[in-house]
């Protein structure tokens, strides 16, 4: 394990901002940076949450099986977040799955018994590692009221604009967004079908505000899209 290396990656991370020298060289100390080919899994239900993970590169989606064995995503991580943290809200064993996607990842492996010797010390790093918990818990919440109060067809684009917004890369009047997720992971997150996803796909391309490819989203009518996610599209 590169210790230095370790600490030079850990301060670009937004959670480690500002965070004093020796407070990160303890973490960078206890660190240990993995990585994992496409489609693999990072962990299963069931196993420790003895560690936290924080992503480096790829993309990795988190999620559970239903009782009939369908895959539930709650998110999609993407570089610099958290994911596997509930065990430091004491969390014993997961109650979830993390697998990488269409790509290699790269992420850092953090005990939590190690952490949280040090979050004892730097009420900062504490306060931050429970706000990104407590922003998880608000994303859940958010998703659950929006599968309760909003019609199919605007859950949909509206995980297409926050996407967009999100990773999306302007190019003049357009923005493009890497397509990483198949159109079953979008049903997944929605709580649509796949069938639906590729109707709202088709006809918001058809109405000239989205192109698409296997590949990539082209959003050629921004107003557009933020409209339709503003009055709905019932």
């Amino acid at each position: 394990m590169d210790i230095q290396a370790n600490y030079i990656h850990l301060e670009q991370f937004n959670l480690f901002d500002n965070i004093p020298r020796e407070v990160l060289e303890e973490v960078s100390n206890f660190t240990t940076l993995r990585t994992r080919p496409k489609n693999s899994y990072v962990y299963h239900p069931g196993d420790p949450s003895e560690v936290l993970f924080i992503l480096k590169e790829g993309r990795i989606k988190v999620g559970n099986y239903s009782d009939d064995g369908r895959e539930v995503i709650k998110a999609i991580i993407q570089p610099g977040e958290l994911f596997g943290e509930m065990g430091l809200a004491g969390e014993v064993k997961r109650n979830e799955f993390a697998i990488t996607m269409k790509e290699e990842c790269s992420f850092y492996m953090v005990y939590v018994a190690d952490l949280k010797v040090v979050m004892r010390d730097n009420p900062e790093l504490s306060l931050r590692l429970i706000d990104r918990i407590g922003s998880r818990i608000r994303r859940t919440e958010s998703r659950l009221e929006s599968i309760i109060f909003k019609d199919s067809r605007t859950r949909v684009v509206e995980f297409i604009k926050d996407m967009v917004d999100k990773v999306g890369r302007v190019f003049g009047d357009e923005v493009l967004l890497e397509h990483f997720l198949t159109h079953q992971d979008i049903a997944n997150l929605t709580g649509t079908s796949r069938q639906f996803v590729t109707s709202v796909l088709n006809e918001l391309k058809r109405d000239k505000i989205i192109k698409f490819d296997r590949n990539t989203i082209l959003v050629s009518d921004t107003k557009g899209l933020a409209l339709l996610t503003s009055t709905g599209l019932a």
